[in-house]
């Protein structure tokens, strides 16, 4: 199973390799965009965009609805696990 990470492209860094800052959860790193750079537009146009990211690649634009939904259900599974890592280990 493949699990992209919604974040949210801040920057540009590098037009001729396709790089772009993006923040995930506050963290931001350096991401791959060829798969959703348009041809003719500028790399520019994609600043404030949401993007899924696996592996380092920014694999496709979505909207802010998705993203924030997706980040709450992340959040949610984090929290459900630590939970069970809780009671395995007697805590609760």
């Amino acid at each position: 199973m493949c699990l992209g990470i919604p974040g949210k492209i801040v920057s540009i860094t590098d037009v001729e390799q396709q790089l772009g800052m993006v923040d995930v959860g506050g963290i931001q790193r350096a991401v791959d965009l060829s798969c959703v750079a348009q041809d003719g537009k500028s790399l520019h146009t994609l600043i404030d965009s949401w993007v899924l990211v696996h592996v380092g690649f920014a694999m496709s634009v979505i909207d802010e609805a998705e993203a924030q939904s997706t980040l709450a259900i992340l959040t949610e599974l984090g929290q459900m696990q630590e939970e069970l890592v809780a009671m395995q280990e007697g805590d609760s």
